[in-house]
Formats: C-alpha cells, structure tokens, sequence
C-alpha cells in the first residue's frame, strides 16, 4: 500500500554516537516534492516530521507539506488509522 506526500528538507538518521546522540545528516532542498511512499516504510508521524524507514536502516526525518491532519485522514481513509475517533 502506498500514499503520495509532498515532502522537502530531510535528516538522515546515519545511527548514534558514544553519548547515544543521534548522528544526523541535514538534506535541504530547494523546493518540496510529491513522493509516492510505501506506508510500511513509515514509523510514525508528527505536526512537523514523518520518520521514514530507509536502505541499510537508516532513519529518515522529513519535513512534509500535507499537514498533520490531511495526512491522518489519508492513512484513515485508507484504513491504517486505529484510533479512528482522533482523526
């Protein structure tokens, strides 16, 4: 299953230091762009952020556009919301 978000600027989660901080790469891009992304691949959401699964297990952190309550209505209405009441 797949959903399309317009993303941008991205952190690349590259794993944790000795101080078991995270070690992030910052990817800013020009302008935001749509992406069709497997929902598998996303590990959660917030009002700024979606933390996106990513080759050799990397996290990734993007900035998105679609605003926090489309985009529980999207994943409700594709039926991947539990929590249905709080959409």
């Amino acid at each position: 299953m797949f959903i399309t978000l317009t993303v941008g600027s991205y952190l690349i989660v590259h794993g944790y230091d000795e101080h078991n901080k995270e070690v992030l790469e910052e990817v800013t891009v020009q302008s935001p762009a749509e992406k069709v992304v497997a929902v598998s691949r996303i590990q959660s959401i917030s009002e700024n952020y979606v933390l996106v699964t990513g080759s050799y297990g990397r996290l990734m952190y993007w900035e998105y556009t679609d605003g926090y309550a489309n985009l529980k209505r999207k994943l409700h209405l594709a039926g991947l919301m539990v929590d249905q009441n709080r959409t």
